[in-house]
């Protein structure tokens, strides 16, 4: 059986390469769909990130109190998770914001 590490390394380059093709294959008019299903993978990022952050250390790694490094990882994800979320949140609502009709100035 090959190594765990090897086969998680080639899955996220195949990630990679298929993120990068689905993302530029994507006609303009579908961007703002496209940016609230990234939002959504995002939050399922957070998800495994705060399960990652529930792992309990090793004891072998030193004090209880010591993050492990999937835990370190699992911070970092979140972190980064949580600011491409509302970021996403932002830009597609000025996308949004584009298609909406604009009110006379004379109206109230």
């Amino acid at each position: 059986m090959a190594d765990p590490t090897i086969i998680n390394i080639t899955i996220f380059v195949l990630a990679v390469f298929v993120g990068y093709y689905v993302v530029w294959s994507v006609t303009p008019a579908l961007h703002t769909p496209l940016m609230s299903v990234t939002n959504a993978i995002s939050g399922i990022i957070v998800v495994g990130a705060l399960i990652a952050l529930g792992i309990a250390p090793d004891e072998d790694e030193g004090a209880a109190s010591s993050l492990s490094t999937a835990q370190w990882l699992g911070v970092v994800a979140t972190g980064l998770a949580a600011v491409n979320i509302f970021g996403g949140f932002i830009v597609t609502q000025r996308m949004l914001g584009m298609f909406r009709r604009k009110e006379p100035r004379g109206r109230s």
